[in-house]
């Protein structure tokens, strides 16, 4: 029974900080899109932080509770995308830029607030504040991987949006073109490439090499914000 106990105590400490971060990334991106002009999230009822609207089976549960239960050090995931329709956008390209780039700041946000609520936690009781600290420093982690991740410069990431809103259009055009095959190319790289080269005996994890830096250095940098 101890397994189960630990992973139980996995789940509540991580459960809570990935559907926030989740749920208010893709909320952000259907208020930003409502307020300059597109009101297809607002009536597609997504401008909620009701998480059982956002959550993707696949994205949402299966795979962050895969990595959870094979005691990944690397998590990430997705929800259902919020649907924007660049027609009703007063500057398309740019507008949808400020869109895609609102779900990863709102992350970032997300991970400062953690980190300043750490602060709190001596004036807690000592099994409640450990318990507390798990879910904020878990918090400021998935908040700054989401982030880093969803900004990748690949379509249909949000920084691929915002590169094919603010890179001239002889750029912006190929670019954009990767919308339908992006998720393939990220899911080769995070799944497809380590399992084969481990397979060969050369273990090659080049999605975890590419974002551990930035991410490293996004949460050195909010602790530092926060006064840590």
């Amino acid at each position: 029974m101890p397994e189960l106990a630990g992973l139980l105590h996995s789940i509540s400490v991580w459960l809570l900080p990935a559907l926030l971060a989740i749920t208010l990334h893709e909320a952000a991106h259907g208020y930003v899109a409502n307020a300059l002009g597109d009101p297809t999230a607002r009536l597609a009822g997504r401008l909620s932080l009701n998480p059982i609207r956002h959550i993707d089976p696949v994205g949402t549960i299966f795979l962050p509770g895969l990595m959870l239960l094979v005691g990944s050090n690397f998590f990430f995931g997705w929800a259902k995308a919020v649907p924007v329709d660049m027609r009703y956008l007063r500057s398309p390209r740019r507008d949808m830029a400020i869109v895609a780039a609102a779900g990863p700041l709102i992350n970032l946000a997300m991970a400062l607030i953690a980190a300043l609520l750490l602060h709190g936690l001596q004036y807690m009781p000592d099994v409640a504040s450990d318990w507390a600290r798990e879910n904020l420093l878990n918090a400021i982690k998935f908040n700054v991987i989401l982030a880093v991740f969803n900004l990748m410069p690949i379509p249909p990431l949000d920084g691929g949006r915002v590169a094919v809103g603010v890179l001239p259009l002889f750029l912006a055009r190929p670019l954009a073109r990767l919308e339908n095959i992006g998720m393939l190319i990220v899911m080769g790289f995070a799944f497809i490439i380590p399992m084969v080269s481990a397979q060969a005996g050369y273990p090659l994890n080049p999605l975890g090499w590419l974002l551990s830096g930035p991410i490293n250095a996004a949460i050195v940098a909010i602790l530092t914000l926060a006064g840590w």
